[in-house]
């Protein structure tokens, strides 16, 4: 040992524990770093309490929202949690994005109004991996320090990030086998013959729950139906004249005690579903025979279809309007558009209208009101009269028309070639007017494009304006 050192005992009953000094004030400097440092306070979590409920499976649900809010609230209480907030919204979880009470919660816990989210269970908040993926980034980039539920929380750890993982994807998967089944449950419905949806106009949806899907003949309506078919197949009335008949006539309502529509009228002529076939989901191809009693048969509904697509062809080539490219609105500038109206008289006799107006396609608040096509050929006519015959430029254009209309006065009227000559001309300006009362729309177009000015419409008048105004 070497010299210079003494042994002392570390202990004795008397003294008690000795310790070297150097020790001692190593002990002491530990023990002071030690002391100096105080252990973290708790972080205070800003709850928001979040109810929610789905509209679409509304029955399901096992606490409604208010239920929701009550028993959270005692378990606030319980634990001494401070809720800053309580949200709640009526909306299914099941797609991502899609609630906007939920959206807006993320957004405040990202700008640090919340730290915490209390709700009944992990489904509430989330059933898709979208929404979920957000709980979880914000738990990494430590905004959201916690989530409890009535029996569990969730906090920043790989294990409770975990299980709530594992919860909210458990809730996700049995949407999408709910979902399944609902769609093999309809299949097998389709394939006994059942369309699972509505009875359409002309039958009645089955009261008795122990025949789900099945149909029975409305005896009111489906006379009135199968005679819809009957007066579009054989009769050739339109949508608009069976609308009328329907309403004023026939006195029609649906079940809901209201007016078929015309594109409601439209939509029952396309139903195979009247002469007992159907298609589900509409536009699958998937087509299954029902077991209800058909209105009408399959010939008169091929037959009906026939005259609809004659009439919609005729509608095409009837939709072309004389005027419409040839006139501006006199107030904002837009284009003329042209709508007809029919009329159905009592005698059987059918009155079609012609109106013009302006687009608005500039001023969407333009006061141009509509002017029947009547009108508008007789205040043409009236400023064709104080035309100069070459501004009308149908001499010319229409020279094998002048041929055939002296040949007519020579050979019908026994006019003589010399007496024409002499002082009788061609009426351009009686010609003009003529194609503009009784010519065709090609006509009455060639006619009009040849004019110098501009036609404007204001104020239910016609005037001619100059290309250079």
């Amino acid at each position: 040992m070497p010299t210079g050192y003494q042994l002392r005992p570390l202990w004795t009953p008397s003294r008690g524990c000795v310790i070297p000094c150097s020790m001692t004030n190593q002990i002491k400097g530990s023990a002071g770093a030690a002391t100096s440092t105080n252990p973290p306070l708790p972080v205070k979590v800003a709850y928001c309490l979040y109810a929610r409920k789905s509209t679409e499976s509304e029955e399901q649900q096992v606490l409604s929202i208010d239920s929701q809010i009550k028993e959270m609230i005692k378990i606030a209480e319980r634990d001494g949690l401070e809720i800053k907030e309580i949200r709640k919204e009526s909306h299914s979880a099941k797609a991502t994005g899609q609630r906007e009470v939920f959206n807006e919660l993320l957004k405040d816990i990202r700008g640090g109004k919340f730290s915490g989210i209390l709700t009944w269970a992990p489904d509430r908040l989330s059933r898709n991996a979208g929404d979920l993926g957000s709980l979880v980034d914000l738990m990494d980039q430590k905004a959201l320090i916690e989530i409890r539920t009535f029996s569990q929380k969730f906090s920043n750890s790989p294990s409770e990030k975990f299980m709530l993982t594992i919860l909210c994807s458990t809730a996700k998967l049995e949407n999408d086998n709910k979902s399944e089944n609902v769609k093999r449950g309809l299949r097998t419905r389709c394939e006994q013959g059942l369309r699972p949806s509505m009875a359409p106009t002309g039958y009645l949806n089955e009261k008795r729950k122990d025949k789900p899907c099945e149909v029975i003949v409305d005896p009111v309506r489906a006379p009135i139906v199968k005679q819809i078919f009957e007066k579009v197949a054989n009769e050739q009335w339109s949508g608009r004249r069976i609308h009328h008949w329907l309403r004023h006539e026939a006195k029609f309502k649906t079940t809901t005690r209201k007016h078929l529509s015309v594109s409601n009228i439209f939509m029952i002529l396309k139903k195979t579903f009247y002469y007992g076939i159907f298609e589900y989901p509409v536009g699958s191809g998937n087509w299954y025979t029902g077991q209800h009693t058909p209105i009408i048969t399959k010939e008169l509904y091929d037959q009906a279809q026939t005259q609809l697509v004659r009439s919609e062809i005729n509608k095409q080539n009837d939709k072309e309007f004389a005027f419409t490219k040839l006139i501006s609105c006199g107030l904002c500038g837009s284009g003329v558009t042209a709508c007809e109206k029919f009329k159905y008289q009592q005698n059987g006799n059918t009155r079609r209208y012609v109106y013009y107006g302006c687009t608005k396609a500039k001023d969407p608040a333009c006061k141009g009101g509509y002017i029947k096509e009547e009108d508008i050929i007789e205040q043409i006519t009236k400023i064709l009269d104080t035309l100069d015959i070459n501004e009308l430029g149908v001499k010319e254009k229409f020279k094998d028309e002048i041929s055939r209309y002296n040949k007519f006065r020579r050979i019908a009227l026994g006019k003589s070639r010399e007496k024409h000559a002499e002082g009788e001309e061609f009426d351009a300006k009686s010609y003009a007017v003529y194609l503009l009362t009784e010519g065709s729309i090609i006509e009455k177009r060639e006619l009009l494009s040849n004019l110098k000015s501009r036609l404007m419409l204001k104020d239910k008048v016609i005037t001619l304006r100059l290309e250079t105004e």
